[in-house]
């Protein structure tokens, strides 16, 4: 079988090496923080002490890491996946970047023979530690087909979207949707709660029918059981909500409603609410409205 190395171990990055591993790929991993390499090395992986040191004894090697920055720094600079780089090696980036960069990188890989996979993910802490993500792929069919089995590994349903940098387009396109879905559904429960009928009951009368999306069926009972602990950081969709806007910036294609969700999770991220949960942007429906949404 292929050997696999994953890089960025965080809430889903550890999840998604987990069931690479536990198909059967032989894993080398790393990471900025040792525990998570450690649980995993325990679990019958090898820890790598650098990026290029994982490239070099891979088939395959996986990126998973917060932003753009980050994913340039892993692969090009010093130490990089570059500089591990040999022929018929294949890169495969999990994380969302922007389009743009996700082109550059695999053009700069090209030139070492490495071919690459843009290949964000969706479906939440929930989707990496079941396998079920949606996988969105840019980059070469023939790529594709050549780690297609591992990829099922990780995730259920997936996509070739077309050349280079169209998993990142998809992507982003999904994260449009993930945080109109977030807001309606905090405006909802304050509005229903604050109107003077019981939210859960709303909640029950209304995802059955054309309401029904995958946020009012996973969101609601953790915000009902008051966890607002993250399957997914506010800090990360504002981010990728960034990505959104420049990019449609980039193509003069006008978002009015995304650009007002962008702003309600940077206002979270000014009132300390960076590090919960993507569906907390409740929290700034609730100092808008001054209205609490009762707890269990």
């Amino acid at each position: 079988m292929q050997t696999v190395g994953y890089i960025g171990l965080g809430i889903m990055g550890k999840s998604i090496a987990r069931n690479i591993h536990k198909a059967g790929y032989p894993l080398v991993v790393h990471n900025r923080s040792r525990a998570a390499v450690a649980e995993l090395v325990a679990e019958g992986a090898q820890a790598a002490s650098s990026p290029a040191e994982v490239a070099s004894q891979v088939d395959v090697v996986f990126t998973n890491l917060p932003d753009s920055p980050d994913v340039e720094k892993v692969v090009l600079e010093p130490q990089g996946i570059i500089e591990g780089a040999h022929a018929g090696l294949v890169w495969i980036d999990n994380s969302t970047i922007k389009p743009a960069t996700a082109r550059h990188l695999a053009s700069c890989l090209a030139e070492k023979g490495v071919a690459s996979l843009d290949a964000p993910v969706s479906g939440g802490d929930i989707g990496a530690r079941q396998g079920t993500l949606n996988i969105m792929v840019g980059g070469p069919a023939e790529t594709l087909q050549q780690v297609y089995p591992i990829l099922q590994a990780m995730g259920k349903n997936i996509v070739h979207l077309g050349d280079a940098g169209a998993g990142q387009i998809a992507k982003a396109a999904n994260q449009i949707m993930v945080a109109a879905q977030m807001v309606a559904m905090a405006e909802l429960l304050i509005f229903a709660q604050k109107a003077g009928a019981d939210p859960r009951k709303v909640i029950e009368a209304i995802k059955g029918g054309a309401a029904q999306c995958w946020t009012l069926d996973i969101k609601p009972p953790r915000l009902f059981a008051g966890n607002r602990q993250p399957g997914f950081k506010a800090r990360q969709m504002y981010k990728d909500m960034n990505i959104v806007l420049e990019t449609a910036s980039q193509v003069g294609v006008p978002l009015p409603s995304a650009a007002v969700h962008a702003q309600l999770f940077n206002a979270m991220l000014q009132l300390g609410m960076g590090d919960l949960d993507n569906s907390a942007v409740l929290g700034v429906l609730e100092q808008l409205s001054g209205e609490q949404l009762h707890t269990d």
